[in-house]
């Protein structure tokens, strides 16, 4: 008996990477798979692994962030498996550059494939269910990067906290009818991340792995949260933002007020804010000036692994 027997679930981005495990991983918990995918071709040797395990699964191919792909992919889960209960956006690219050296068209393209490319499966997979009258499951794909922010990343970055957002925002909408919305930030080594790694950490971690060693950032160890969080064992959870790598999983806190300053009862004069502001960074604990907040993550692929 799996987690998912019995539950239909489609899985973006699934040819490769974190999304073939997660493809992978709800199929082996007893979950029919809609393998969505650019590449048709990886799309459909990770459908064909999944069917040769003596899984069900059929692969999907096309831009995700279009609205008729997006809505096909509804209806080739109802209509191959007879249902929709789980929806797991991963599809993402990047294009790396700071900002002043960032292209239109490098903006535009990391902000479509994966803000867009996440609300048209969202859309398509919230309507089916509100007009079925059913509960689903949704799961996001954000970032550390957009949580905390990440150098050369301001396309990737913002794209990845408006996820974060919409996800929260969706809990909220489906709160009555019972569809669940929740975000993971994953840290793996994909395809995307590992040719920027020294090569001296490759090797260190190729020897590891012929040693038997656990790889705590190989892709596939995301896939068993994002399997739970697409299960009904999860249904009392929404809104919430994890991050997942290795062993670990670790819950993120929404932005918080931490301190405050008042001027009683009166207008602030900009030329008081200079004596005051520094109350609040006093108070909270927080640097005032530009800070790299990646160096506050627990794991971090470069430290000790």
């Amino acid at each position: 008996m799996g987690l998912l027997d019995g539950k239909v679930v489609i899985v973006t981005g699934a040819g490769r990477g974190i999304g073939r495990g997660e493809a992978l991983e709800c199929a082996a918990q007893g979950a029919a798979v809609v393998v969505a995918e650019f590449d048709k071709d990886a799309g459909e040797a990770v459908a064909g692994e999944i069917t040769e395990a003596g899984g069900r699964a059929v692969a999907a191919g096309g831009d995700v962030a279009d609205a008729a792909v997006a809505d096909s992919l509804v209806a080739t889960a109802v209509e191959r498996f007879g249902a929709l209960d789980a929806l797991v956006n991963n599809a993402g690219i990047l294009r790396d550059r700071t900002v002043a050296k960032l292209s239109d068209d490098d903006w535009d393209a990391v902000v479509r494939v994966h803000l867009r490319g996440h609300f048209m499966p969202t859309r398509a997979a919230v309507r089916y269910w509100r007009e079925a009258k059913r509960p689903g499951h949704v799961v996001h794909t954000s970032s550390t990067s957009g949580l905390l922010g990440n150098f050369g990343q301001g396309n990737y970055g913002a794209a990845k906290a408006g996820i974060a957002a919409f996800s929260t925002i969706v809990a909220m909408e489906g709160a009555r009818s019972g569809t669940t919305s929740n975000a993971i930030a994953p840290t793996a080594l994909t395809r995307m991340t590992l040719d920027l790694m020294p090569e001296e950490f490759r090797s260190r971690r190729e020897a590891s792995i012929e040693r038997g060693e656990f790889d705590f950032f190989a892709p596939e160890n995301v896939a068993p949260l994002v399997a739970f969080l697409c299960s009904d064992a999860s249904s009392h959870i929404s809104g919430k933002v994890f991050g997942v790598q290795g062993d670990s999983v670790e819950i993120f806190q929404p932005f918080t007020s931490v301190a405050e300053i008042k001027n009683h009862g009166k207008r602030w004069d900009p030329e008081d804010l200079p004596g005051r502001i520094d109350e609040l960074f006093d108070v909270a604990g927080v640097q005032p000036g530009a800070e790299n907040m990646m160096q506050r993550m627990r794991y971090q692929i470069l430290a000790e692994h």
